[in-house]
């Protein structure tokens, strides 16, 4: 058989997804649907429209705010199509998740995430500098380099439990399936399964590139004087200061890493300085994705079609501009 992805032109697509439970959600321009594997083999599908206020309120189209406000958007996603997806893949009603469970799980989830990768590493920053306010500089290089150590700890150990493999199996579906669209193959197996499961616009390396330019950001703000301007000097003040800048940033580095990661590398992946700078973050999807089966890629492509259909019935609308979305 002729190897179709070696001579197929890529067209680069905005359409992004999530591996969710037994599924996948895809998400384009107009509308986001989602697939699951039923207990009794059977695929549940369903679809909605894609209404973002960025499309009533121009300034949300802005460099940054539009990163920031799409993070937003993604993570209320990601809790409607896990609520779809516990709902589903279930075998019964005791293994299915309410949607206010749903909700609570990623609440806690991110508690977690802010203590592991925000709290823990600045507490151990503490004992190992033992002045942050003297050697600002080297306390948030310490601080970044622990962070990136518990980010790709808590990547390995979540990789080895046989659920969550599952999930990267889907996700490896996911970017499969975008890559054979891409290079606008038809979606069957036979084609799709040639493709490697790394991508560009994944959510790993939107992640990783949040952990890097964390570092960048958390060492230009001016600590040292404004401690000193307070007149805060006392260990434990200077431990919360810094814990709570690096929360309230949050906002303005996912939006940062937005535009890098997702604005500029998305669209120009073969410039040699994209590929130095996502190298890193495409090598960690070699955690967050596994090679999927058949079936996986099934889900992947009845998702994908319903987003596509909905593509392709509004191709006479003028583009408004829509953001990609994160893988």
């Amino acid at each position: 058989m002729t190897d179709h992805t070696a001579e197929a032109p890529i067209r680069y697509t905005h359409i992004g997804g999530q591996a969710v439970l037994e599924g996948i959600m895809m998400r384009g321009k107009y509308n986001w649907a989602i697939a699951v594997r039923e207990p009794d083999g059977s695929i549940y599908t369903e679809e909605h429209d894609l209404v973002s206020a960025s499309s009533r309120h121009a300034w949300l189209k802005w460099p940054i705010i539009r990163g920031m406000w799409g993070f937003y958007e993604t993570m209320l996603l990601a809790i409607k199509a896990f609520t779809v997806s516990a709902e589903h893949a279930g075998e019964t009603e005791e293994e299915q998740l309410s949607a206010k469970e749903i909700s609570f799980t990623m609440v806690l989830g991110l508690g977690l995430a802010i203590g592991l990768f925000i709290v823990l590493p600045a507490v151990i920053t503490n004992f190992i500098i033992k002045d942050a306010t003297q050697t600002p500089l080297a306390w948030n290089i310490v601080d970044g380099i622990l962070r990136l150590v518990a980010f790709f700890a808590y990547i390995w150990a979540v990789s080895r439990v046989p659920d969550i493999h599952r999930v990267f199996q889907y996700h490896g579906a996911e970017h499969k399936t975008i890559h054979a669209y891409e290079h606008g193959l038809p979606l069957k197996a036979e084609y799709i399964q040639k493709y490697e499961t790394l991508h560009i616009r994944c959510g790993t390396s939107f992640l990783f590139m949040v952990m890097v330019i964390a570092i960048l950001v958390f060492s230009l703000v001016p600590g040292k004087a404004i401690l000193l301007a307070w007149g805060v000097t006392a260990k434990i003040y200077v431990l919360l200061f810094n814990i709570s800048v690096r929360i309230l940033l949050l906002p303005l580095i996912a939006g940062l890493a937005y535009e890098v990661s997702v604005k500029w590398a998305g669209q120009h992946p073969n410039n040699p300085a994209v590929k130095v700078l996502t190298w890193p973050g495409m090598q960690l999807q070699r955690m967050t994705t596994a090679a999927p089966d058949d079936s996986m890629v099934e889900i992947a492509v009845a998702a994908m079609e319903l987003v596509i259909a909905r593509e392709e019935a509004e191709t006479a609308d003028v583009d408004a501009g829509v953001e990609p979305a994160i893988d």
